[in-house]
């Protein structure tokens, strides 16, 4: 599993999250305090904060993570 942190701070930036998310099998997470949210789930991700970043999770699988992380470049935080 590797985590990073990452920024929604858009609506337009969130759909667009979630558009490359689902484009994976591997299950991926958001983290934001003590809420685990599928980060495939635009509803889930619109009950979190996300006037802070919060954490990527994703989690080992048949897929290459640095292609998922390649992938969501636009939104790590740096």
């Amino acid at each position: 599993m590797r985590e990073i942190e990452i920024s929604l701070d858009s609506i337009d930036k969130v759909k667009n999250f979630v558009s490359i998310t689902t484009k994976f099998d591997a299950e991926i997470d958001l983290v934001s305090g003590r809420y685990i949210i599928d980060a495939k789930s635009i509803m889930g991700i619109f009950s979190i904060d996300l006037s802070k970043p919060v954490r990527l999770r994703i989690h080992e699988g048949r897929e290459n993570v640095d292609d998922i992380i390649d992938a969501l470049n636009g939104y790590v935080k740096r």
